[in-house]
């Protein structure tokens, strides 16, 4: 039976959990994940958890944050005026925003505090310094 290697296009379904037995992510009653393994378009700690694995094949992968997201970076919470702020909007804790880079690119970012005048945003990935687990079956190779 054929084996999952670099370059296979994979269809699996998986269910992401964190430490704490949370489910952030699950493709179960839903489609299969499609992807090219070795393309590096998913993050390296799950494309090398399928490898060797054949159709049907189930595992358990506990993938550290450097294979992941990283590590919560202190340098992407930055506290921001509120009169950059839309004038409607009415910030909350836990409240994600759109951020417009110099560069065009577009990222979210989550408000961690509400001051009298300003905000603190956090930049970082939401799964960012968090050990991730993985439970994942193949269903196809191609």
């Amino acid at each position: 039976m054929a084996k999952v290697e670099k370059g296979n296009t994979v269809k699996v379904h998986y269910t992401g959990k964190l430490s704490d037995g949370s489910i952030f992510d699950s493709s179960e009653g839903g489609q299969p994940l499609e992807f090219k393994v070795g393309d590096g378009n998913l993050i390296p700690g799950f494309e090398n958890g399928v490898l060797g694995m054949e159709v049907d094949d189930t595992k358990t992968v506990v993938i550290p944050p450097k294979e992941a997201y990283g590590e919560a970076r202190e340098e992407l919470v930055m506290e921001v005026p509120k009169t950059n702020l839309p004038a409607e909007l009415k910030p909350e804790v836990g409240m994600e925003l759109v951020s417009r880079q110099p560069d065009g690119q577009e990222i979210i970012v989550k408000i961690i505090e509400v001051k009298d005048d300003s905000i603190v945003i956090d930049a970082n990935h939401q799964l960012a310094g968090k050990d991730l687990t993985f439970d994942i079956r193949v269903v196809e190779i191609s």
